[in-house]
């Protein structure tokens, strides 16, 4: 709602409204421009559409007073270095995944999906309203950022493979082009894990640079091409059961700011974030139905396969937090808090899910 629509509502008359505005609101509403980077190209209107409702919401309920300006991956600042430039003030917010960064430390990947985490609506219950949140600010603190709720993609896909996979045995060697930690987990079943760019993904499947590659969803997967280049299509994504994806803010620049402006700008994340899970559950089933048509082959991941990657997924989560004091304490956060949902999930969710999806006449 915009400032004058707020006074409108209120039923503040001119005279009323001029001493509301004067100083009281007009003084704290500085005129502030930020650039915001994300590690999305333009075409995926679901990924870096989030980034710009962020900050349209942003711009109308500031009465354009506080502007952010999106930017593409590649365009001022190259997709998987987008933490890299707020955290040393290049930009003062970015729109990405914080798995990409996980290089830099393990820690990173529950800012957005620990493979065989909790699905989309727990994972959110855990950052806002679990301790999630400031478990991760803290651990953010260390890069001089601060973490907004600004995404979620709900449950993944597996991704295009060039070949079958139909065992364990069949991802050794395989070139697989997967995001973030989960690459560390099929290290274990023999895969060689790549991490592109979703822009540059195509190119090199198309070539035969990997064999293999996993984005987000019907929707996402559609638009960039790949069942073109590689037929068999898998679920689940075991890796991204629910991710999140984050606004990362300047440390000093989010402190700058009026406290006014933080409770806009964190509302518009959680705008954006409504917006986009809504964005895939809207377009996924079509989007769906037209690969299939283009001549996709659509195939669950084996039960060997899913045991073998949760066998290694879990040892990898133990061997981490044994050396890693921030992954340890992050990472029994969530699960403590993932098994309790889940818990839950089973008396009603998945009982009424798994019955009206036995019975759903399209």
């Amino acid at each position: 709602m915009k400032r004058r629509d707020f006074i409108k509502v209120t039923g503040l008359g001119a005279a009323g409204a001029a001493t509301l505005a004067a100083p009281a609101i007009a003084q704290s509403m500085p005129e502030i421009k930020w650039r915001m980077p994300t590690s999305w190209p333009k075409s995926l209107d679901t990924l870096y559409g989030g980034a710009e409702m962020m900050a349209k919401m942003v711009a109308e309920a500031t009465d354009n007073k506080f502007q952010i300006q999106t930017f593409a991956g590649g365009e001022i600042v190259p997709g998987l270095q987008v933490l890299d430039a707020v955290q040393n003030g290049t930009c003062e917010i970015g729109h990405t995944a914080s798995y990409y960064y996980f290089g830099k430390d393990p820690t990173f990947t529950f800012g957005s999906s620990v493979p065989f985490g909790p699905n989309m609506r727990i994972n959110q219950a855990w950052y806002m309203l679990g301790g999630g949140k400031e478990i991760l600010n803290e651990f953010y603190k260390k890069y001089n950022v601060v973490s907004l709720l600004a995404g979620n993609t709900g449950c993944q896909m597996g991704g295009w493979f060039r070949k079958e996979v139909k065992t364990p045995q069949d991802f050794k060697g395989l070139k697989f082009r997967i995001g973030g930690f989960a690459g560390r987990v099929l290290q274990k079943l023999g895969a060689v894990p790549q991490q592109i760019a979703g822009g540059d993904i195509y190119p090199a499947l198309e070539k035969g640079t990997i064999d293999a590659a996993e984005w987000v969803g019907p929707y996402d997967d559609e638009k960039l091409g790949f069942v073109k280049v590689a037929p068999h299509y898998y679920f689940p994504g075991w890796w991204e059961g629910g991710p999140i994806l984050l606004a990362f803010v300047n440390q000093d620049k989010w402190n700058a700011l009026p406290k006014y402006y933080q409770s806009i700008l964190e509302q518009a994340g959680h705008f954006a974030n409504n917006w986009m899970m809504a964005k895939y559950d809207q377009s996924n089933p079509q989007a769906l139905r037209r690969l299939l048509a283009a001549g996709a082959k659509l195939h669950p991941f084996s039960p060997e396969i899913m045991q073998a990657s949760f066998k290694a997924a879990k040892e990898l989560h133990a061997e981490v937090s044994s050396t890693n004091a921030d992954f340890k304490k992050v990472y029994e956060s969530l699960t403590a808090f993932s098994n309790n949902g889940y818990q839950w999930f089973q008396v009603a969710e998945v009982g009424y899910d798994n019955f009206m999806a036995r019975n759903s006449q399209s």
